[in-house]
């Protein structure tokens, strides 16, 4: 590896792949959830958040929809 690299002379280019590259957003989960998630994903040897990405998208793929009943 160089101690310093010139990118003056270099032709950049933008990366062709950009919109496939996962957005980044804010999502509020309970802590169960994510300790859920957490401890699923130790076992697997992979990050949470790859878990939980990995699950919704199953979900949207397979349109999985949730069964909801609301106590009156």
């Amino acid at each position: 590896m160089r101690k310093e690299y010139d990118f003056e002379n270099m032709k950049g280019r933008r990366n062709p792949y950009t919109k496939r590259l996962k957005q980044p957003i804010t999502i509020r989960l309970d802590k169960a959830t994510i300790a859920y998630f957490k401890a699923l994903a130790d076992e697997l040897g992979m990050p949470y958040q790859n878990l939980i990405n990995l699950y919704l998208r199953d979900c949207a793929l397979n349109n999985k929809k949730l069964k909801l009943k609301w106590a009156s």
